[in-house]
């Protein structure tokens, strides 16, 4: 690669390294060695000896959760503190106006297209599934409860300020805990990851891969065995991450149809509804980014704007309105002691539910990050930080408000003994049941959970296979059904060997060493935009 004004590269950094120069060429198919090998064969490995050995499994993946959550949290709330904190000083410092792709260049994708993309791939599934589960599970615990489900979850925490037992004490902890998990501090490690590939491929011209963020770090050690390292580990955190989104989504969408039309909720109907989904997914993915994700994004956006609006309509509307900036300030005010890991007394609620959360964000963040940075050329640091941190927060913030507000005023109420008594993938369904139009609420509920889904695995196979093939992003299209194939299968060895349970220990497991990467992205990122502003 030469150096040239349109990629950036300063004297001296020219790499001589070109996207798939180490490919091989096997039965059609554009493979990076050894990337590509190892993680296949390592996960193909891994879904067959979960198989046959199910009841071992099952006991492993009860172990490790509890065993990594418990002896590591701090590791995961200094990182996540630290990309929180190095996201607002790019905001605000003159590395702001650099733009992604040159001081030239153009937005592939208008607003709306940009948005419904990024909030699609970074938290659909999640939102639709925890958006009346996490509330209610933290409220209850806040008044002495226990709030422990089979997916192993408690939640504990009592801030000062919020009398235990006390009703609207409980509410406001219930809310500001909910959107801590999934405000300021998921979207950050998004961003750092997309903001990293972004700016090392669209301004310095390396591939667009996980190991050419480190070039300004290692030089061109990238290159070699420790590039291949942190690829396979990007694949791993990757394809784990998103099989613990997909098998929560084919929870809840099982436990939707059950309700709706009585489906029976077994372990083989969960593995028939992922073979069905991942294969809307391999259609989505052989008609590509622009064809395929985008369209059903934009959809889907549309439908969760829709039932959005609908909850707000039939719902309590004045007490969610007022509620929304409530529950801002309330996540403002208690964002400082949320993020502390030092001298916790609550440490079922900080490792049960906040490491848990930040583990699986890291472990989506290869896939998310670099799904955003594929479709966010020509915006400055300063609008792309904003747009990926603070605009999906307060859309997050008002989404909670919305499910889990009126979620919380029926607990409180007399008519919410049942919702407080459900499985958490029925709360969300146990809840319309007290608006009108239950059956048109549900039905929108369950096609959101699939197409979150869908966008969720085509998205994800596009990203673990533009890493597998050297940082190409026009790589053969049997490669992307190869992991979008593999993706489910993970997800069904998963939900096989050990439930919920199994799928967040996965998540955890992968997440942990990425989280050390993730922290020297910083310094890379730092390094590169001030040579670059320098220059």
């Amino acid at each position: 690669m030469t150096e040239s004004s349109s990629t950036g590269n300063e004297p001296g950094t020219e790499t001589e390294y070109e996207p798939g120069q180490d490919n091989v060429q096997i039965l059609g198919l554009d493979i990076h060695n050894p990337v590509f090998a190892i993680s296949a064969l390592t996960i193909i490995a891994f879904v067959f000896f979960s198989l046959v050995f199910q009841d071992q499994a099952s006991a492993f993946f009860g172990w490790l959760r509890p065993a990594l959550t418990s002896q590591f949290d701090w590791v995961f709330m200094i990182a996540c503190n630290i990309f929180v904190l190095f996201s607002l000083f790019l905001v605000v410092s003159p590395y702001g106006k650099i733009r992604l792709g040159g001081d030239d260049a153009k937005p592939d994708y208008s607003y709306a297209g940009w948005f419904s993309m990024l909030f699609a791939a970074g938290m659909g599934i999640g939102l639709v599934f925890w958006g009346v589960a996490e509330p209610i599970s933290h409220y209850g615990a806040s008044l002495g409860g226990t709030a422990l489900g089979e997916d192993g979850l408690r939640s504990d925490w009592a801030p000062l300020g919020a009398a235990a037992g006390n009703a609207e004490g409980a509410r406001e902890m219930a809310m500001a805990a909910t959107i801590f998990h999934w405000g300021l501090h998921p979207w950050a490690i998004y961003a750092v990851v997309a903001l990293a590939l972004a700016f090392f491929s669209f301004n310095k011209g390396l591939p667009l891969t996980m190991r050419s963020v480190f070039y300004p770090i290692f030089g061109k050690a990238t290159w070699g065995p420790l590039g291949h390292i942190i690829d396979v580990l990007a694949v791993f955190a990757t394809i784990f991450g998103l099989a613990t989104s997909l098998g929560l989504g084919a929870t809840q969408a099982l436990a939707g149809l059950n309700y709706l039309f009585d489906v029976p909720v077994s372990d083989g109907m969960k593995v028939l509804l992922i073979i069905v989904i991942t294969g809307l997914a391999l259609i989505s993915v052989v008609a590509g980014l622009d064809k395929g994700v985008k369209r059903l994004s934009e959809a889907n956006m549309i439908l969760a704007a829709a039932l959005l609006v609908l909850v707000i309509v039939v719902g309590p509307t004045m007490a969610i309105i007022s509620g929304f900036f409530t529950n801002l300030v309330d996540y403002v005010v208690y964002l400082p002691e949320l993020s502390n890991w030092v001298g916790r007394e609550d440490t079922n609620f900080m490792q049960g539910w906040t490491t848990f959360y930040w583990a699986w964000w890291i472990s989506w963040s290869p896939f998310v990050g670099m799904f955003i940075a594929r479709i966010s050329r020509g915006r400055t640091i300063r609008e792309f930080v904003i747009c990926v941190l603070l605009i999906p927060t307060v859309v997050g913030a008002l989404w909670m408000t919305v499910f889990g507000g009126a979620a919380l005023d029926m607990v409180m109420g007399e008519q919410g003994q049942a919702l407080k008594d459900a499985a958490l993938e029925l709360k969300m369904f146990k809840m319309f049941e007290n608006f009108p139009m239950t059956g048109i609420l549900s039905f929108i509920g369950i096609i959101l959970v699939v197409v979150f889904f869908v966008t969720s695995s085509d998205s994800g196979s596009l990203v673990i296979d533009t890493i597998t093939a050297g940082g190409k992003t026009n790589s053969p299209t049997a490669q992307r059904v190869f992991w979008c194939i593999l993706e489910g299968a993970i997800a069904i060895v998963l939900l096989l060997g050990g439930g919920l349970g199994a799928l967040q220990a996965a998540a955890i497991a992968t997440g942990f060493p990425f989280a050390i990467v993730l922290v020297l992205m910083c310094l890379s990122i730092f390094i590169g935009l001030r040579r670059e502003r320098r220059k």
